[in-house]
């Protein structure tokens, strides 16, 4: 199945829009991955979209890959202390 594309920007902006589509595409999938390689500009409102997508896989009794995350992103899961929850399933 395919993965999940994050957008080139997720800001504190993009944020709710990202998490309103993903949300529904996370639930129709068996084992979704979402693919974090394209994002170019993001705050953390980044993390706090993965980690909101990994709160609804997880209550559809799904487990959730992230893929492809750019070295600001990990750096960012990192100083929330949120890297594991987010890059190890």
């Amino acid at each position: 199945m395919a993965s999940l594309a994050l957008p080139a920007v997720l800001t504190m902006a993009e944020a709710r829009a990202t998490l309103a589509r993903l949300e529904p595409e996370i639930a129709a999938q068996a084992d979704p991955v979402v693919d974090a390689s394209g994002l170019v500009t993001l705050d953390s409102a980044a993390v706090s979209v993965l980690l909101a997508c990994r709160r609804a896989a997880a209550a559809a009794g799904k487990p959730l890959r992230i893929e492809g995350a750019p070295a600001k992103l990990a750096a960012l899961a990192r100083l929330y202390g949120v890297s594991e929850l987010l890059f190890c399933s």
